[in-house]
């Protein structure tokens, strides 16, 4: 069986899960700065990333996707520290190789994402990105990725540079968009247009990714999956996002006592303004009942939110015997053995 064969045949077959935000999860961990978000942690603290991948793993992601977000040539030169640019890769790829090949079935990603540098009317700002999607492409079919993931587009073109470099491998891809808030892509190309296009470019899975909460992903969502043949994939953010703030860049907060320093809910002070895990759980479900089979979380994800996931797709992952058993509550529980005078205080604690 080719890779190709493999994955899309596991997606024909049923739900295929995986998480990302890897960034946020680690930065709460103490493992990365917040702003610069460089993936460091995989040259500096390999042991916490690997337990990262581990913590997903058991809670149902199927896929382990090195994490390399970030970890491109310009973001290493931002830094100074463009010499590391590629031991973090190859340290990154490595250990998702590991923790994937430790659990029959999973798949090991190699990753590519936007670079915040694409030029729309700049050709040289475009072959420097398609230069570095190149390298991080090589670097991970060199060390043993089973598909590549480009995700986070909010550029068509950009989309459509990295779904180009990423088929050329011959790895299956999965290519997921990121559209701000103005309902369209940044150089002014449809939403599901540039889904379409992916397509045709022979991508495995398109979709969405990140930016947007599941209020706000659910309809395009439902667009691309009417739009297209392929498989299609879903990994919102767990936040609140709304009609009139579609995305986390500038959800507001004006409960918050004391607000972030710099003036901002993103990326620091967005913990108030999260989904709680049975939303996640709805939105997986109301995605799957689409057709979509390609699911997970994005940036604020943790386990809870990945087990949320499969659980709702009707899969029990290791992380499963875990669930919650508020019958043995000590307050609103139903065993029996629970204190009758405990329990009354339940609806006055």
């Amino acid at each position: 069986m080719t890779a190709t064969n493999a994955l899309t045949q596991r997606l024909d077959a049923g739900p295929v899960i995986c998480a990302e935000g890897f960034l946020f999860e680690l930065e709460k961990r103490g493992y990365l700065s917040a702003g610069e978000f460089v993936p460091e942690v995989a040259l500096e603290f390999p042991d916490a990333l690997r337990s990262l991948h581990v913590d997903f793993q058991r809670a149902g992601s199927d896929i382990v996707e090195a994490f390399t977000y970030n970890g491109h040539r310009e973001k290493m030169r931002v830094i100074g520290k463009e010499d590391l640019l590629e031991p973090l890769n190859r340290a990154a790829l490595q250990i998702a190789r590991s923790v994937a090949d430790a659990e029959p079935g999973n798949f090991m990603a190699g990753n590519i994402s936007n670079s915040n540098i694409w030029d729309p009317a700049d050709e040289s700002k475009q072959a420097e990105v398609r230069a570095m999607f190149a390298e991080m492409v090589g670097w991970a079919v060199e060390e043993g990725a089973d598909l590549i993931i480009g995700e986070t587009f909010y550029f068509a073109g950009e989309a459509i540079a990295a779904a180009e470099i990423a088929k050329a491998s011959g790895l299956p891809v999965v290519l997921t968009l990121a559209p701000m808030a103005f309902q369209e892509m940044a150089d002014g190309v449809g939403i599901v247009e540039t889904a379409q296009r992916l397509e045709q470019l022979g991508v495995d899975v398109v979709g969405l990714n990140c930016f947007r909460g599941p209020t706000t992903m659910l309809p395009w969502l439902k667009e691309i999956r009417a739009a297209v043949s392929c498989h299609v994939g879903a990994l919102p953010i767990p936040y609140r996002t709304t009609e009139d703030e579609p995305t986390f860049f500038n959800l507001s907060d004006p409960r918050a006592e004391v607000a972030s320093p710099h003036g901002r809910t993103f990326p620091t002070a967005l913990d108030p303004l999260q989904t709680n895990r049975y939303e996640i759980g709805a939105f997986a479900k109301e995605a799957y009942d689409l057709g979509v089979n390609y699911i997970g979380v994005c940036c604020g994800a943790t386990p809870m939110h990945i087990r949320e996931v499969a659980e709702a797709v009707g899969l029990t992952t290791e992380a499963s015997r875990f669930s919650e058993n508020m019958a043995n509550h000590f307050m609103y529980g139903s065993n029996e053995r629970l204190a009758d005078n405990v329990v009354a205080l339940g609806d006055t604690a």
